[in-house]
């Protein structure tokens, strides 16, 4: 019984020096405006204005007719211009919550026999994958590991290289029909809704998360974790505006000067970055089969909204799964599978369908290889929309494609590859590398970890 108290002490002391040590590191704003405005900061051409708001041509100086044509592009007005602005901020602040956590039991495990504990695994474990074995009863897991990586690619597109084309508000009022002596219900009537404004954007997110973890082996075949993310999001962005009339010898849209002289390019430049508490997990792992050759197990567990979503620390919505876990073992070598479900409370991501396939092996008596392969496969129709071909009816019938981001399925598929180094009883040094097998999604090149974890 004492024994217990003095465990329970130490874990209570160990997650208050954890939470010391979170809020120790909290770095601070760099200035009062979100991370995610800094995003819609590209868009806009001048202090206080809206998206895609044209100054130039909405100048109050200006005849009536044609400060109207200001307002012509702005996502207000245009749906489709809308749906391509909520899909870059929305990819990006969805991408940084689905931050990978490490696996909830590293180290050596036991069960206890008459009282005697009694090895139930050889290596130090999976990293970024979940085996069957838990702590034993008292055990406790203590870590802190640190996770960067930068995103570069958008469903395969460069994100330095990412062509967006606005198009035009369809323009119909009362007496347009016998002003412009056509049909105004047809795109392209009056020919000025043929002008479209091209973007090319250029964007930076580099994401560093500090993660401290303590995993509580409350019997022999139950554990409890809880992992606390401090993430550090830095945006960088440049945007290229081009406007392109479709004809006519005056300009009815411009981003500056005069319908005679009009300014039709603009560049913008836009950096922050932010730093907090990032989306913390709750974990609960069962073991309900244990041989010396096989074993099964069923985890649960929870992020929960407490990163702040207007910085891209945090989804800002509540993300869950559930893992069916099956290793066994052969000496050292043992090779594992995981498959579950993850279920995401928001609008901004799909659920998925979650399968890991992978081995540790103990290749010296202090050194783990660790090798998987990760999927997360979107369940149904992706929740980031993207608008469809744009058609023009008048004066003859095209399309126009609005983005070089294609309309795919944003399946994830990476590959982890690490070691696990045992410097010192109860002490592992953890060194990974999680990289990309496919292109859908949001993506780094290469996302890199390394923690180091004590079990006692």
């Amino acid at each position: 019984m004492r024994t217990g108290g003095v465990r329970l002490k130490t874990i209570f002391r160990c997650l208050i020096a954890l939470t010391a040590v979170a809020i120790s590191i909290l770095p601070s704003h760099s200035s009062a405006q979100a991370l995610r405005d800094r995003i819609s900061d590209l868009f806009i051409f001048g202090p206080g204005q809206a998206p895609l708001f044209l100054a130039g041509s909405g100048d109050p100086n200006n005849p009536a007719s044609l400060q109207a044509h200001g307002l012509h592009f702005i996502p207000s007005s245009n749906a489709e211009n809308a749906s391509l602005i909520a899909f870059i901020s929305d990819a990006l602040g969805a991408s940084v919550a689905n931050i990978p956590i490490g696996s909830t039991s590293g180290g050596e495990t036991f069960r206890f026999e008459g009282g005697v504990p009694v090895r139930t695994s050889t290596s130090a474990g999976p990293i970024f994958a979940e085996r069957a074995q838990t702590l034993g009863r008292g055990r406790v897991l203590a870590g802190i590991s640190r996770t960067g990586f930068r995103f570069a690619t958008l469903r395969g597109v460069d994100m330095g290289n990412i062509d967006l084309t606005f198009t035009h508000q369809n323009v119909d009022f009362p007496g347009c029909d016998t002003q412009f002596g056509a049909d105004c219900s047809l795109y392209g009537v009056p020919v000025l809704e043929n002008d479209a404004m091209d973007f090319h954007l250029s964007m930076d997110l580099d994401v560093r998360v500090t993660s401290m973890y303590i995993t509580y082996g409350v019997s022999d075949r139950f554990d409890l974790g809880l992992v606390v993310p401090i993430v550090q999001a830095e945006f960088r962005g440049e945007s290229d505006a081009q406007i392109r009339p479709f004809g006519g010898t005056t300009a009815a849209h411009f981003f500056a000067g005069t319908a005679d002289n009009p300014v039709l390019t603009a560049h913008r430049q836009s950096l922050g970055s932010a730093g907090g508490l990032g989306d913390v997990a709750l974990r609960a792992k069962l073991n309900l089969r244990e041989t010396p050759d096989a074993s099964f197990a069923f985890l649960v567990d929870g992020r929960f909204p407490t990163g702040s979503e207007k910085d891209l620390l945090g989804s800002g919505k509540f993300a869950g799964r559930a893992l069916v876990i099956l290793n066994s073992r052969i000496g050292d070598f043992s090779p594992h599978v995981n498959a579950g479900y993850l279920h995401h409370a928001g609008t901004q991501q799909n659920d998925a369908v979650l399968g890991t396939v992978g081995f540790d092996d103990r290749m010296a008596e202090s050194v783990t290889l660790a090798a998987d392969l990760v999927t997360e496969l979107q369940v149904g129709d992706s929740k980031l929309h993207l608008p469809g071909l744009v058609t023009y009816d008048a004066p003859f019938r095209r399309t126009l494609t609005p983005t070089n981001i294609p309309e795919i399925r944003d399946d994830i598929v990476n590959g982890s590859f690490g070691v696990k180094v045992t410097p010192a009883r109860n002490t592992t040094l953890v060194l990974n590398t999680l990289f990309p097998l496919n292109r859908g999604g949001l993506r780094p090149n290469l996302v890199y970890t390394a923690g180091i974890e004590y079990t006692f």
